[in-house]
């Protein structure tokens, strides 16, 4: 499905060149036929890459290693807190190329074995809320900030809420979770770093094949944590 962000901006671009074209002296022909292609491009893009094509190119593009540097900074807290915790990793996957192989709609993702039931007593939903939100804190320890994570909080979010608390609770909860990783990452900022270098060795790009280091792990998981 092409995303939002790009119909958007190719609806953009169609009025744009609708409105200016003209002005400028551009042959109606040529319009059409330009917004064809476009409107052609979308739809390879939704067919053939789920609608991550702009995602593709720019990883793929001289400047995509540091997108992907970004991507694997952010597995890699995931990664580094889950063995922290004691919670198996199924696999990681960095960059739109690698999960759109593995079938999956995201730029990164780490996958670990679902719990064992819905609803989850308070010591395991705090590994959760480390676990989870790692990903966002190795992010802000690396670069002041976090671009990723969504899926990360609606997941926690989905696994506080079957267990029966209220929003303050696990809010609160949350909060705690995220000050003690994001302390815990700093201390161990070295081994983040490293980790997320390792992680980016396996990325794959368009022309580029993954190489090197240790490939992630392949198996079939239910939950999971996206960048």
């Amino acid at each position: 499905m092409t995303s939002p962000l790009a119909a958007g901006a190719a609806v953009l671009l169609v009025t744009l060149v609708a409105v200016v074209g003209p002005v400028l002296g551009l042959s109606p022909w040529w319009i059409t036929a330009g917004v064809g292609l476009l409107l052609g491009a979308l739809s390879v893009d939704a067919a053939s890459f789920s609608g991550r094509g702009g995602h593709l190119l720019a990883e793929a593009l001289p400047g995509g290693r540091s997108r992907l540097r970004r991507i694997a900074v952010h597995e890699a807290g995931h990664l580094l807190l889950a063995r922290a915790e004691g919670v198996p990793v199924c696999r990681v996957l960095i960059g739109s190329l690698a999960c759109l192989r593995a079938g999956v709609a995201a730029g990164g993702v780490t996958e670990f074995p679902p719990p064992d039931h819905a609803k989850l007593p308070l010591a395991e939903l705090r590994r959760w809320s480390r676990v989870l939100q790692a990903g966002m804190a190795a992010e802000q320890v690396i670069y002041g900030g976090s671009a990723g994570g969504a899926d990360d909080r609606a997941l926690l979010g989905r696994l506080w809420g079957l267990s029966g608390y209220d929003v303050e609770t696990a809010q609160r909860e949350q909060r705690r979770a995220r000050r003690e990783i994001e302390q815990q990452l700093r201390r161990a900022r070295q081994e983040l770093e490293q980790e997320a270098e390792r992680l980016l060795l396996t990325a794959p790009r368009l022309g580029r094949p993954g190489c090197g280091g240790e490939g992630p792990i392949e198996a079939p998981a239910e939950a999971s944590a996206e960048a």
